[in-house]
C-alpha cells in the first residue's frame, strides 16, 4: 500500500478531510503509526526529516518506511518533510519516497518560487508530489527554527501556486514548531479564504500541543494534510520514563519500548479522529 502521495491527497481533497502525516525516526515510532492507522482504518503519510535521515541513515529509514507501507492495509505515503537541500530530494527520489516537501520559505518570494519549481520539475516526472511552504511558521522542530512568524497572505499564496504548480501548500495561520507555548490561535478564516482562491490540498505545519477540536475546525476550513511529531516523541518520553522508574532493574529494551509503541499509539489514533480521516482507506 506504498502510494504516491498525490493519490492520498487527492481522496482528502474530494472527501474534504486531512491526511495526518507523522514524523518517524526508529521501529517502534513507526510501528505505533503503522499500527493505529490499521486500526483506524485511515491512509496515513509517514515522514523524515533531514534530521532524522542524519541519525539513523536514507538507506535504514528507506527499508522501514518502504517495507512497512508495502505490508500495510491501508494507503500510505512516504515523505520527506522540510527539505532544505536538493541533494536530499534526489537521494529521496532515488531511494523510492512517494512525497517531498521542499521548504524554501525563509527565502524571498522569487527564490522560493525558483527553489520549489526546480523540484517540481524533477518530481513531477516520476509522478512524486511537491509540498512547499509560504509564510514563516515560529517555533522550534528538527532543523527548523524561528523567533517570528509571518502570515501566509492569501494573494501571495495564489501567484506562488500559479507559479510553482506545487500539489500542496503548507500555510501559516498561527501554529508553532515543537512544543506550543501560550493560548493557541489559528486563523481560520484565512485557511477558507485561501482554499477558496486555489483549491488545493493544504496543509497545517506545527500542530502538537493543538486542541483536536481545533485541528477538526482547521480541516473543515480546508486543511487536508497536518502533520504531527512532538507529541509522539513526548508520549514516548513519559511511558518510558514512568517504565524506567517503576522498573529500574529492567535492561531488555524490547520491555522498555512496548509501553512507548502503545504511547504513540494512542497519540495516533487521537490525531487520526481529529483530521477526520478514520476509515478513508
Amino acid at each position: 500500500m506504498l502510494v504516491s502521495g498525490k493519490e492520498v491527497l487527492r481522496d482528502a481533497l474530494e472527501k474534504k478531510y486531512a491526511v495526518p502525516a507523522f514524523n518517524f525516526t526508529n521501529m517502534e515510532n513507526l510501528q505505533a503509526i503503522i499500527d493505529g492507522a490499521e486500526e483506524m482504518n485511515s491512509p496515513v503519510i509517514i515522514q523524515t526529516t533531514q534530521g532524522a535521515i542524519r541519525y539513523a541513515g536514507f538507506e535504514y529509514l528507506a527499508d522501514l518506511g518502504k517495507g512497512a507501507a508495502q505490508r500495510a492495509k491501508v494507503p500510505i505515503a512516504l515523505h520527506l518533510d522540510h527539505g532544505t537541500d536538493l541533494e536530499y530530494h534526489l537521494k529521496a527520489i532515488r531511494l523510492g519516497w512517494t512525497s517531498l516537501m521542499i521548504d524554501a520559505s525563509k527565502c524571498d518570494f522569487e527564490t522560493n518560487v525558483n527553489i520549489v519549481r526546480q523540484v517540481v520539475e524533477i518530481a513531477h516526472v516520476l509522478d512524486i508530489s511537491v509540498e512547499a511552504e509560504l509564510g514563516v511558521i515560529a517555533g522550534k522542530e528538527d532543523d527548523i527554527e524561528s523567533d517570528v512568524a509571518i502570515y501566509t497572505e492569501v494573494q501571495d499564496a495564489v501567484k506562488f501556486y500559479n507559479e510553482t504548480n506545487c500539489d500542496s501548500l503548507a500555510i501559516a495561520v498561527g501554529t508553532a514548531h515543537g512544543v506550543y507555548k501560550g493560548e493557541v490561535k489559528i486563523d481560520f478564516d484565512r485557511i477558507r479564504e485561501i482554499k477558496q482562491e486555489i483549491n488545493i490540498p493544504l496543509v497545517l505545519h506545527g500542530s502538537s500541543g493543538v486542541p483536536e477540536y481545533m485541528i477538526g475546525k482547521a480541516v473543515e476550513s480546508g486543511i487536508n494534510k497536518v502533520n504531527f511529531d512532538t507529541e509522539l516523541k513526548l508520549a514516548n518520553l513519559k511511558a518510558m520514563t514512568k517504565f524506567i522508574e517503576e522498573n529500574p532493574n529492567v535492561y531488555d529494551v524490547r520491555k522498555i519500548f512496548k509501553p512507548c509503541r502503545n504511547a504513540m499509539k494512542e497519540v495516533v489514533i487521537k490525531k487520526i479522529k481529529a483530521c477526520k480521516s478514520d476509515n478513508k482507506s
